[in-house]
């Protein structure tokens, strides 16, 4: 990890911390925020937006990532989760595969309720043996 990416983590962190305020959550409540770091060193965040038909909400994750995208970010640097509860959370495993799309298996994924960081994972180590871009590519 470069010296750059461990330093933007706690810019990571409250940038989850703060867009979790804004989760769309009325039916679980259960807020998430997410902020990712692309390779400009820019930092975007996304929230969780729930849907009354339950499978059409997004991830906070998700979220983070489309911003990105929308900003023109190409290559995530580390990403960061905020949620409040009793274990650590972890992004699911659709979020953990859209991540791959952008992301090494090195880059780290921070995990922090509203106070303090929980844990510290890489992306290889949440998807193990994945599938990427660079199956599908000549």
């Amino acid at each position: 990890m470069s010296k750059n990416v461990e330093a933007a983590r706690d810019g990571l962190i409250a940038a989850a911390r703060a867009v979790r305020s804004h989760a769309h959550a009325p039916y679980s409540g259960f807020a998430v925020g997410a902020a990712v770091l692309d390779e400009q060193g820019r930092i975007h965040a996304g929230c969780n937006v729930e849907n009354a038909s339950y499978p059409q909400g997004w991830c906070a994750e998700a979220s983070a990532l489309a911003v990105m995208v929308a900003a023109g970010g190409k290559r995530v640097q580390a990403m960061a989760v905020c949620a409040v509860a009793d274990a650590p959370v972890t992004p699911c495993g659709g979020c953990r595969q859209k991540l791959r799309e952008f992301a090494a298996d090195d880059c780290p994924v921070w995990v922090a309720d509203a106070v303090e960081l929980r844990a510290s994972h890489s992306l290889g180590n949440l998807l193990p043996h994945s599938f990427g871009p660079q199956h599908l590519l000549p």
